[in-house]
């Protein structure tokens, strides 16, 4: 995918998300925010990754948005920090220590051939009846995988036998635009 944003639209993104979580975390309000920077104003998916100490502490993330994209950043870093059920909401303790990364995403493509899946550059999603999970395209290089350690994964993810995605599962594939602190 190419770069959608520029470097000013994306440090604007994570200074909207790091604010956000920190007012709600400390005073459970949620800061008012506009941008006139063009980028920011597209529709697009995206999910924000919170790390404390290069360890996942939330993800959280849309495919679509009728929304502009810095309101949908706002509301996805407030749900990572608050409402990712893998982990207790963020506490005022945990602010001192956390890093951010907000992927920007390409829409869903359907594929027929899991060969179409580029490690590193794809994300997969799968779904089969009410399972479903998601991978961002970065999670596969940061784990050493390759196509299949992916597939498995994102299987297991949502709740699937790992090797599901041979059978009946439909396969989503996006890119993303990766950045953070």
């Amino acid at each position: 995918m190419p770069d959608l944003l520029t470097k000013k639209e994306q440090k604007e993104l994570l200074k909207i998300a790091r604010t956000t979580i920190a007012s709600y975390v400390t005073d459970r309000s949620i800061p008012s925010v506009a941008s006139e920077l063009p980028g920011l104003n597209l529709h697009s998916g995206c999910f924000v990754t919170i790390k404390q100490k290069g360890e996942l502490r939330g993800c959280i993330g849309n495919f679509v948005s009728e929304k502009p994209l810095y309101l949908l950043v706002q509301e996805m870093a407030l749900s990572a920090a608050t409402r990712d059920p893998r982990f207790y909401p963020m506490k005022a303790s945990d602010l001192a220590d956390f890093t951010l990364d907000i992927s920007v995403l390409s829409p869903l493509q359907k594929t027929e051939s899991v060969e179409k899946i580029q490690v590193g550059t794809h994300g997969i999603y799968i779904t089969k009846g009410n399972y479903h999970g998601v991978l961002l395209p970065q999670v596969a290089t940061e784990y050493g995988w390759d196509r299949e350690q992916f597939l498995n994964h994102t299987c297991v993810k949502a709740g699937l036998p790992e090797d599901a995605w041979q059978g009946e599962c439909d396969i989503h594939i996006f890119t993303a635009q990766v950045f953070g602190e």
